[in-house]
């Protein structure tokens, strides 16, 4: 393996496993207490299910739902999640992505063979504009009791965005399947569009013309 250890170990707080089969739903982890905000990114779902959290270049979003069609998203370091991973990210590697690369699906492979010789897992992220994204936010109905990853989405509304400029921020591991991402999956994702009104948790994904940003070893 490469000697590429200039950017920082991923951090890993809480599971996603133990959210959606044991109903762990409070908070493990407060956001204010990430002492290093320089360069700093991360992801997880509010506590209680409420919201989804994000960390983008040291600024911590949170989105909730407000209707079936609409959601506010704000500015906040007082939140809690119940399974969160973050890292520090200061020197990027920005690789344009060719016209085959569309979806979620072409991103994970793309990762997976251009950081064989990196030091994974690691946080990446996508600049520029999608022809269509679906996002979700957790909305889970106070006072549910979580047994299962069905009980967990419930109240969870999804949105579509089309022909819009956004941010996509990223963790990709293949080791850690229902700890930060889900059993199918080596990414979890959030976007957050430019003019920062909508944020969740990438489900669907159709590029335009996007740029792939890699923690530079």
């Amino acid at each position: 393996m490469a000697s590429n250890d200039n950017y920082s170990d991923i951090i890993i707080i809480g599971a996603m496993k133990d959210v959606m089969w044991k109903g762990e739903l409070n908070g493990s982890i407060s956001i204010d207490t990430i002492a290093d905000k320089k360069g700093l990114y991360g992801l997880g779902p509010e506590s209680y299910l409420t919201g989804e959290l994000l960390i983008n270049d040291g600024i911590s979003y949170v989105s909730r739902v407000t209707s079936d069609s609409t959601m506010i998203v704000e500015k906040s370091y007082d939140l809690r999640a119940p399974f969160f991973v973050y890292t520090n990210v200061d020197d990027w590697l920005e690789i344009n992505l060719s016209s085959s690369i569309k979806t979620i699906k072409d991103i994970e492979k793309l990762i997976n063979e251009k950081t064989l010789e990196f030091k994974r897992p690691l946080a990446f992220k996508l600049i520029g504009k999608v022809s269509k994204a679906i996002i979700h936010i957790q909305n889970l109905p106070r006072s549910t009791i979580v047994t299962s990853p069905t009980e967990a989405h419930e109240g969870q509304t999804n949105y579509e965005l089309n022909n819009v400029q956004v941010e996509i921020i990223g963790f990709f591991s293949t080791e850690h399947k229902g700890i930060f991402t889900h059993h199918d999956s080596y990414i979890h994702l959030h976007l957050i569009t430019k003019d920062e009104k909508k944020m969740g948790h990438l489900d669907e994904l159709i590029i335009d013309t996007m740029k792939l940003y890699l923690p530079k070893k």
